[in-house]
C-alpha cells in the first residue's frame, strides 16, 4: 500500500465532467439523437409497410375463401375479378386493365410464377366461360391461396 494514499472514498476528488466542452457535447448530444429519431421513423415506416400488405393478404384470402361456396362458373368469374382488384390495388390501375395474352403475363409477373401462363391458372386468363373440368375448383382454389399468401410488396 502506498502511505500516500487516502484512507477513505471523502479524500478522493470527485468525478466532473470536462469543462468547455458544451457545445461539442451538445453536438454530440444532437447527433444521437437525431440518430435515433431516424431509426425509428424508419421502423415506423417499414411497420407501416409491412401491416398494408398484411391487410391486403389477409382480405385477398378472405375474398377468395367467399367465393367457394359459388358454383363452379360463379366461382372462376369471382376470382377473375379478385385478381383485377388485387393487381389494381398491387401494381396500379394499367397493370389492372391488361387484356389476353398480356394479362396473364402480368398476373405471372406480380405473383413471381407462371401459373397464370403456362398452368391451371390460364383458366381464369382466357377460360373464364368453358365448362370447367372435374376439380378444376380445388386445384385453381389451393394455388390462388398460395400465391396470395405469399402477397408482399
Amino acid at each position: 500500500m502506498n502511505p500516500d494514499a487516502p484512507l477513505s472514498l471523502e479524500a478522493l476528488r470527485p468525478l466532473h465532467l470536462p469543462t468547455g466542452g458544451g457545445a461539442v457535447s451538445g453536438a454530440v448530444v444532437a447527433a444521437i439523437a437525431t440518430g435515433f429519431a431516424t431509426a425509428l421513423l424508419v421502423g415506423l415506416v417499414r411497420w407501416l409497410r409491412a401491416r398494408r400488405h398484411a391487410s391486403v393478404r389477409r382480405a385477398a384470402l378472405d375474398a377468395l375463401a367467399l367465393t367457394t361456396a359459388l358454383e363452379p362458373e360463379a366461382r372462376r368469374v369471382a376470382q377473375a375479378r379478385l385478381l383485377r382488384r388485387l393487381v389494381r390495388t398491387l401494381d396500379g390501375e394499367a397493370a389492372a386493365a391488361e387484356r389476353g395474352e398480356a394479362w396473364g403475363r402480368t398476373l405471372d409477373r406480380v405473383f413471381a410464377t407462371t401459373f397464370f401462363g403456362a398452368g391451371a391458372g390460364r383458366v381464369l386468363v382466357d377460360g373464364l366461360y368453358r365448362r370447367p373440368e372435374p376439380g378444376d375448383a380445388a386445384v385453381l382454389d389451393a394455388a390462388l391461396a398460395r400465391l396470395f399468401s405469399t402477397i408482399r410488396a
